[in-house]
């Protein structure tokens, strides 16, 4: 009898680790289910993250299509109509005009029919577009020097008086402002590496190694560049609000270092309520040093993606990113099986997230002022978030913690107080795509350019980024800009912080040629 017991619980111990064991491995495989559905999403599906609240103002025809619509029955009709007036008025306002006059001679003034004195009664006006290809050309600046015919007859010593010629932005080179700035404006603006550009000039007549270029890029960021940047940061620092995030760079010599180890481009942004200021600072780790001893004095909001390296700042209060927490719900959604619940819990999940971002749609539609949005926000959004916690606290003991679901709902409410931060600012945004959008050039010119040879290297293109994503962020032309800067900033005495005003990028002092057509 006892035997026949044994026996029983050894079964029932057996089916009780094989149950565990068989739920295991369903775990095991809706997860990596979620992983291949995802993938094929990421792989062969749209990458737009918008959703039904995020409709862009472009596209209003194809996201309110109804694809179960019958058509009605055609009839074709043909007709000409005028063109929109004043539509290519508008594309060329701005440009630079040349205005070029075809007039008859003196001599063939005279009128076919009487020969009567022809008179001029009007013209008509053909516009086209010229576009002017780079050329190369050498500048020989040729200083003269004075001396005194009497002195250098009658006086032992006699005085050399020299004209005052404008100083070059690298000593030693053959570089003029302009081809630097040009070298820089192709390679951080437009994304195209310097072997590239070698070619390229090679096709202008122009012989000037990759080497020599990135020399360039050093010496003109180190001597002229820095000392902007320095007081461009000292004046973030004093901001209220900022975003930051950060990207992946690979840099090939480093001290102490391997090539293959990571690096990192840090970024750091002012709020959409502040003159635009954007700098970038690399670093060797992702560790919260860096931020601390960057922002250091800064007691503002700073709005991140949830990274933990930002948490020992101190003096700051950190705000979350909403578009983060509904790309997890998103990815969810795309990982479940069509028609399961828990796709369904995750689109609940998602429409959350979605009713937020429609909510501050509709503000930017009525163009609230922050008094009005700061109400709006307490009337409307934080209804959404009571419910969403509520929700979320309910669902998360449902769902598997690994799942796709599992890890949206962790994220979640991991990031709950700072999710919740954008209430008591109504200068504070939903997400912190502002800094993912100013990080973006960077990482579209590293997939063309892949690494910076070394740490220098690296310092120098954080400078520059940093100059020309701030020039255009206040509508100005980076080219120009930095032509501006190469040229005047080596005659300036000094570059403390009041000489530098004038340069800043959102200064009213500079000239017309440095602003872009459109931001006039």
């Amino acid at each position: 009898m006892e035997k026949q017991t044994n026996n029983s619980t050894n079964v029932e111990t057996k089916l009780s680790l094989l149950e565990q064991e068989n739920a295991e491995l369903k775990a095991k495989l809706a997860w990596y289910e979620e992983q291949f559905r995802l993938n094929q999403k990421q792989r062969f599906g749209a990458s737009s993250e918008k959703s039904p609240d995020q409709l862009s103002f472009f596209d209003e025809a194809e996201n309110t299509v109804k694809s179960d619509t019958t058509e009605p029955d055609m009839e074709s009709i043909t007709y000409k109509r005028r063109k929109q007036v004043g539509a290519r008025e508008a594309s060329l306002a701005g440009l630079p005009e040349e205005v070029l006059h075809y007039e008859l001679s003196d001599e063939e003034k005279i009128c076919p029919s009487c020969e009567g004195e022809l008179h001029d009664m009007g013209c008509d006006e053909r516009r086209e577009i010229k576009i002017i290809p780079a050329q190369a050309i050498v500048v020989k600046h040729m200083t003269h020097k004075y001396a005194c015919r009497k002195c250098e007859k009658e006086s032992i010593a006699t005085p050399i008086i020299k004209a005052k010629a404008p100083k070059p932005p690298i000593p030693g080179s053959v570089a003029s402002a302009s081809a630097v700035a040009f070298i820089m404006s192709q390679k951080y603006a437009e994304a195209m590496p310097l072997y590239r550009q070698e070619k390229y000039l090679a096709g202008l007549g122009v012989a000037i190694s990759r080497q020599t270029m990135a020399n360039w890029m050093i010496g003109a960021s180190e001597r002229w560049l820095t000392p902007l940047y320095n007081q461009m940061k000292h004046i973030l620092a004093k901001q209220d609000i900022l975003h930051a995030d950060e990207t992946t760079l690979q840099v090939l010599k480093e001290d102490g270092r391997e090539a293959e180890t990571k690096s990192y481009m840090w970024l750091y942004r002012t709020g959409q309520s502040a003159t635009p200021i954007v700098l970038f600072d690399y670093r060797t780790t992702r560790a919260s040093k860096h931020p601390r001893a960057f922002l250091e004095g800064f007691q503002g909001y700073l709005q991140t993606d949830g990274y933990q390296g930002y948490n020992a700042i101190p003096g700051i209060k950190l705000a979350g990113c909403w578009a983060h927490a509904r790309r997890y719900f998103k990815n969810a959604v795309e990982a479940s099986p069509p028609d399961s619940q828990q796709k369904s819990f995750s689109q609940e999940g998602l429409d959350y997230c979605n009713k937020l971002f429609g909510i501050e749609k509709e503000m930017l539609e009525k163009e609230l002022d922050l008094e009005e949005r700061f109400k709006h926000r307490q009337r409307h959004s934080q209804k959404i978030l009571d419910d969403f916690s509520v929700w979320l606290k309910t669902m998360r003991p449902k769902v598997l913690p690994k799942s796709k679901l599992g890890e949206a709902i962790h994220y979640t409410l991991g990031q709950w107080p700072r999710l919740c931060v954008f209430l008591q600012d109504a200068r504070l945004e939903l997400s912190n795509n502002r800094a993912e959008r100013s990080i973006k050039p960077f990482v579209i010119g590293r997939k063309n350019w892949i690494f910076s040879a070394s740490s220098k290297g690296a310092t120098a293109s954080s400078v520059i980024y940093s100059i020309i994503e701030s020039a255009k962020e206040n509508g100005l032309i980076p080219f120009q800009y930095l032509k501006f800067l190469l040229d005047e900033l080596p005659n300036l005495s000094s570059l403390d912080s009041s000489t530098l005003v004038p340069f800043l990028p959102w200064s009213t002092d500079l000239p017309k040629t440095c602003f872009s057509p459109k931001s006039n």
